[in-house]
């Protein structure tokens, strides 16, 4: 008698994928921030080169997924592992660089995150399905965030006195800092850098706040 063959199952185009965003959010870290931090183009791993204008997938080559696992201290057989796993504890929210967070219609009035810029990120701590990130370029926020590290800010979660804050003026600014004391008519803000002065918002002035409540530090 014939025996029949077992099905084998096939790599997937998504499961590679998937494995990487989730190798990324593993090490704290956006698609294009492992790509960085891997020496490789910051656009390597974005999801609008994942299918060619034709439509055609596009896989990763070995050699960049070589570069990511050590980038991200990871072996071969953990990305493996990566690549089966059920990626249904994480959640996927909308990721903009923080240098655009100040664009005209990067949010909406209450701080939706709406225009052109976002892409997407799998955070296993957004629980808040209103919540976004945010990476972080430059220095201006050291030293309690780096270069190419991401924050997670939830609009849903309330605000105390000390915790760390995003603001967004009505004229367009965007504040990180540490909440001193909030009143009814106005936002007290201690900056990271201790050098420097207190800030004071008065609320009028302000389009809205929300609470940064994870990092990938």
């Amino acid at each position: 008698m014939v025996k029949q063959a077992k099905a084998q199952r096939m790599l997937t185009h998504d499961q590679i994928w998937g494995a990487l965003d989730r190798l990324a959010a593993r090490a704290g870290l956006s698609a294009s921030g492992l790509a960085k931090r891997a020496g490789l183009d910051p656009t390597t791993f974005n999801k609008s080169k994942r299918v060619t204008s034709d439509g055609r997938e596009r896989w990763p080559s070995t050699e960049s997924i070589a570069k990511a696992l050590a980038a991200a201290g990871s072996s071969i057989d953990s990305f493996a592992r990566l690549i089966d796993e059920d990626a249904g504890d994480d959640r996927s929210v909308p990721l903009l660089s923080f240098a655009l967070a100040g664009a005209s219609g990067a949010f909406d009035e209450s701080g939706v995150p709406s225009g052109k810029g976002w892409t997407e990120i799998a955070l296993p701590t957004a629980e808040d399905g209103h919540a976004f990130a945010l990476e972080i370029s430059g220095d201006a926020l050291q030293p309690a965030y780096r270069n190419g590290d991401v924050i997670l800010i939830s609009r849903g979660t309330p605000i105390r006195k000390g915790d760390r804050v995003v603001v967004k003026t009505r004229a367009g600014e965007v504040v990180v800092a540490t909440l001193k004391r909030r009143t009814a008519k106005a936002l007290d803000l201690q900056p990271f850098d201790a050098s420097r002065a207190e800030r004071t918002i008065a609320m009028s002035d302000v389009a809205w706040i929300a609470r940064i409540v994870w990092a990938s530090q």
